[in-house]
Parts: structure tokens; sequence; C-alpha cells
């Protein structure tokens, strides 16, 4: 059989803008639906820095699979995300975003597709740019083209020094569905047991960016000062699902001039975080 060909004419093409009310009792939902208990979050003074991903979230699908053919939706898993924050996303504000695939990479085991977002506030200012790699499983592209993701690989010289921080988080059992609601993401493998092993899951699983945001907080409170603010760039790949009723461990060594590298573990002892960069401000 054929291999679906991508649509390299559409490649480093922006969408069409669309915009997003940012409204307070949202930003406020996201932190308690990741169990983050920073006041600047809970006050409703600014959102927490992953909230980043519901303004852009329905944007983002479109200029994918203009260049990904959509029979291979079946096949996509979310492979890493990378933020960079520019200013805090603050409640009342309307943010205008666009999105564009800009390169894909073949691999012995599937196909990554980088897709670069970028969110402005009213006045035009960034507010954040972001990557997202999508990974389709068991697709060969059969070759490299355009820009792709920026590296954030784990320096391998850091394994035989003791982190600097240890943190444990737990998924609680309900996690994903309040994550769900204040996300914005309906996708049934984190609310559907029965559709989650039909998938070929071990049952329901944590939302990645859920994830994601534990880490944040993570960072945030062992090499912030518990300040959101310094946080100038998270970057993940996810690696291995997370369970609800699982604890999370995320472990951080310091590279030096503010850049900060991290892993996660789950209680099943697998590692669910990679590759976990963060820089500080």
């Amino acid at each position: 059989m054929t291999e679906p060909k991508m649509n390299t004419e559409s490649l480093g093409v922006w969408s069409d803008p669309f915009d997003f009310k940012v409204e307070q009792a949202r930003t406020v939902a996201y932190a308690e639906a990741t169990n983050d208990d920073n006041g600047r979050y809970l006050s409703g003074e600014i959102a927490p820095p992953v909230f980043a991903i519901v303004p852009v979230f329905d944007g983002m699908i479109p200029p994918l699979f203009k260049v990904v053919p959509d029979s291979l939706i079946p096949f996509v898993v979310h492979g890493e995300q990378d933020m960079v924050f520019h200013r805090p996303i603050v409640p009342g504000t309307t943010l205008t975003s666009r999105a564009k695939v800009t390169g894909f990479a073949s691999k012995s085991s599937g196909t990554t597709v980088s897709l670069k977002l970028e969110t402005r506030d009213e006045s035009g200012e960034l507010v954040n740019e972001q990557w997202m790699v999508s990974f389709f499983r068991g697709y060969q592209a059969g070759e490299t083209v355009g820009e792709l993701a920026p590296a954030h690989s784990f320096p391998e010289e850091l394994r035989d020094a003791q982190p600097i921080a240890e943190v444990v988080q737990h998924v609680d059992d309900d996690q994903t569905f309040r994550y769900s609601e204040a996300s914005g993401d309906p996708m049934p493998i984190h609310l559907d047991e029965e559709f989650a092993k039909s998938a070929g899951l071990p049952g329901i699983i944590a939302h990645g960016l859920c994830t994601m945001a534990f880490t944040s907080r993570a960072v945030i409170e062992s090499v912030a000062a518990g300040e959101p603010t310094r946080l100038k760039r998270l970057a993940v790949r996810f690696s291995r699902p997370v369970l609800p009723g699982q604890d999370v461990t995320t472990r951080i060594w310091d590279k030096g001039d503010g850049t900060y590298a991290f892993e996660s573990t789950s209680s099943s002892g697998d590692v669910v975080i990679k590759d976990g960069l963060a820089e500080i401000g």
C-alpha cells in the first residue's frame, strides 16, 4: 500500500488569527484542576503558565491536518510541548493566536511533525510562543523537511549528580475529569475507561499537559521561589502515560545560568516526562 503524502505546500503557512477571551473563572479552574495552590492563580491575578495551551487548543489542529493526511489521525500521539513565556496571561484580556506547521522528520518508528504557535495580547505584544511535536506512529514520511522544534535533551553528564530538588505530586482519581472541563480537552482516552482500553491503554490516562502543569509547579516552587513570572521556558517530552491514583515524582538538576533539567517518574517506576527543560529569569 502506498503511504499517504504530506502536503508540503502548507508548510510554513500561518493560519488565520483566532481569538480567545481569558475569563478569570477559567484560569482559576485550571489552577484547581492541576492541584496548584499558588496564590496568584487562585486569586485570579494571573493564569498558570501551562494555561497557555487553552487559548490555542481548538485553533492548532486544523493547520496540522493541512499538512498531515486525515487518514493518519488514529495514529497520532502528543510527543513534546515547548512553551516560551514573554509575559503572563492576565484574565480579562483577549488573546490572538496563530499556528503553522514548520517541518517534519521521518524516524524508524514513525514521523514527528513540528507545529509552532504564537499568542499576542490586544496591543500586539507577544505573550507566549509554543512548539507542539506530534508523533504519527508507524508512518514513514521518507524524508526530513523544514524547520523542526528546538531540542531540549537531558544532559547525560548530570545523571551522576544529585538532583537539587525532588517533588512528589499525586494524581487524583477524578483528575482527568476536572482537567478536561477546565482545559477544554474532551479526548475520550482521558474520560472513558472502555474507550481507553480499546485503544490499547490500561485504562483512563492523565492528560499530558496536566502532567506538564504538575512539573511547572514543581519547578516554580523549587527554583523560582514560588514566583510564576520567573519561568521563561518550559519544555517536555511525553514518554509514558500517567494513571489516576499514581504519584508523579519530579527531579530537578541545575544546569547553570538559570537553566534546569528535570525528569518525572510515576509510582510504577516509569519515566513519564523526559528531556525536561526549564529556564528561570
